[in-house]
């Protein structure tokens, strides 16, 4: 849906104030898509509760290890759907400014499968640009989006790959990028566990590389970041922080029609930045010190086009973890991978309907292992 206007706009249309607010000629966009899920999945080694997010996608972490095998599961929603609302105004000055508003009901609260399956919206992007500046929430500067792979599941290379959204402000300049970004530290006490410290002072520093290539792409991009931890309740007299830096180098190479997109990770204390949080940044050891967790990933996805409607996808990914199991605790997750087969047809340019195999595993410190195998079908309508 496009809107031009030209005419003067009042603010109070919002019901905020009777004053008017002229602009320039704005351009009002909507798009998204609905998209409907079905899969059944198997676990090795346990189950997954029906509260579980692991059941509306493949989250790494949650994979069961160590238990009892129980029968398949079904699950169906349509929780990924989502819209997206941008505008465009030309000002006065010669310049434009954009604002992007993006919504969906992943992850969302607030419903249930016993009669009306209603899930509340979130928020996925709400930034402004304004020339080379961005500020809002919206991809991280350190990810690489051109890489994620074409999947019925909601990520797909979802072990290795560098996958956060959060608000920043970000300067572009030709193919260079550097960003400062709402930080966030996951603390492992001693003896295992989480702390969302949410004690950072200073803000995480990204940047990133891109060069474009005849043959495709290739971006450089790195992290800089503080490790927080302050405790002081309950006679806790713990006040601690350490340094964290990454590194992601990414690729889309072209090959006719088809392509091959790669992604390798490598960091000390990336934690919540790879895997969706699989480890956490850094571990606190006997003398109340912090000590940054070292991890790496790697994802890989092939597209092979078939013809104009019909193509198929082959994916991998690894992400590893050195955690010391002394510190952790031997339920510590030291490995996980997943590989993944899909079909999508699209008869026409806006429906998409796809069938997707899955297989995962993970490794804890203990040695116990789970599998997850997972058959999964969609129908998407983009408008």
């Amino acid at each position: 849906m496009k809107l031009i206007r030209t005419t003067a706009l009042t603010m109070a249309m919002a019901g905020l104030t009777a004053a008017p607010l002229t602009q320039a000629d704005t351009t009002f966009k909507f798009s998204g898509y609905v998209k409907a899920d079905g899969m059944w999945s198997t676990y090795s080694d346990g189950t997954l509760g029906s509260a579980s997010a692991g059941r509306d996608f493949y989250i790494p972490a949650v994979t069961p290890a160590g238990g009892n095998d129980e029968a398949s599961q079904f699950d169906a929603h349509a929780k990924q759907s989502r819209f997206r609302f941008t505008s465009s105004t030309d000002l006065e000055n010669g310049e434009t400014i954009q604002g992007v508003f993006e919504m969906d009901f992943m992850l969302a609260p607030g419903g249930d499968e016993r009669i009306s399956n209603s899930y509340q919206p979130r928020l996925r992007h709400a930034f402004i640009k304004y020339g080379n500046w961005m500020i809002g929430q919206t991809w991280s500067t350190f990810m690489d989006v051109g890489t994620l792979p074409e999947s019925v599941d909601f990520i797909g290379s979802t072990d290795g790959t560098i996958f956060v959204r959060q608000t920043q402000v970000r300067y572009t300049n030709g193919a260079f990028q550097i960003a400062l970004e709402n930080p966030e530290s996951t603390i492992t006490p001693t003896g295992g566990g989480r702390v969302v410290a949410d004690d950072n002072s200073i803000p995480d520093l990204t940047m990133k590389f891109t060069s474009k290539q005849d043959w495709g792409y290739f971006s450089v991009a790195g992290l800089l970041r503080q490790l927080s931890y302050v405790n002081k309740q309950g006679g806790a007299n713990i006040d601690e922080d350490t340094s964290s830096y990454g590194i992601s180098v990414a690729s889309k190479i072209m090959l006719g029609q088809d392509d091959l997109r790669l992604m390798v990770n490598y960091g000390s204390g990336l934690g919540r930045y790879m895997g969706l949080n699989t480890n956490n940044g850094a571990v606190m050891t006997s003398n109340g010190d912090l000590e940054a967790i070292d991890s790496m990933g790697f994802t890989a996805a092939y597209r092979h086009v078939i013809d104009s409607q019909t193509r198929v996808n082959f994916i991998y990914a690894r992400y590893d973890a050195d955690d010391d199991a002394a510190l952790q605790g031997m339920l510590v997750n030291e490995s996980t991978w997943s590989t993944r087969a899909n079909v999508m047809y699209s008869p026409t340019k806006a429906i998409t309907v796809g069938a997707e195999f899955a297989h995962a595993k993970i490794e804890k410190a203990s040695g116990a292992e789970g599998d997850m195998n997972r058959v999964q079908f969609m129908a998407k309508y983009a408008f």
